[in-house]
């Protein structure tokens, strides 16, 4: 379409085009359509391919001294196996676990924490019934029942002591 990053591709081609009129090194449209552009996002991407493309090219030769020299082989692919880089879509992958792993142990300790409160709540409303219970006893008359009060009480200062 004719977007922002249109015009914008647009706006950088004259300035490119005005600096290379200022060096009188202004190519005609013919030698710029056989070159190969990238897009700047991805060019890192193209620039790996052609440089895997390239190794290939090279492997039936490389056999050929391999064979010559096995010993020497099995170490340089060995020292290279250690130390390759990582690529950014590995370090990405990782990273993403990473936090994925993060989330997840996180999520599971707010569970634990919730569960236990909710434990603690339970309990704590279930002792707190009980004395609600014995406390509002009456007598035939309605009256407060007076000895399961000091009972209740007694039991409290003894847990506490």
């Amino acid at each position: 379409g004719r977007g922002f990053a249109f015009r914008r591709k647009q706006k950088i081609e004259r300035q490119y085009r005005k600096l290379l009129k200022k060096g009188r090194k202004f190519h005609s449209q013919q030698d710029d359509q056989f070159t190969d552009t990238y897009p700047e996002h991805l060019k890192h991407l193209y620039l790996a391919e052609e440089e895997m493309l390239k190794k290939r090219r090279r492997a039936p030769d490389d056999s050929v001294l391999s064979e010559e020299r096995p010993n020497k082989a099995v170490e340089s692919v060995m020292t290279e196996g250690k130390f390759k880089r990582k690529t950014s879509n590995q370090k990405a992958k990782e990273e993403y676990e990473r936090i994925k792993a993060e989330r997840a142990r996180k999520k599971e300790e707010a569970e634990k924490r919730k569960q236990q409160r909710e434990a603690a709540q339970r309990l704590y409303k279930q002792k707190k019934m009980e004395a609600y219970k014995i406390l509002s006893k009456k007598t035939k008359r309605g009256q407060p029942n007076l000895n399961l009060q000091m009972e209740f009480l007694l039991q409290k200062i003894e847990q506490n002591t």
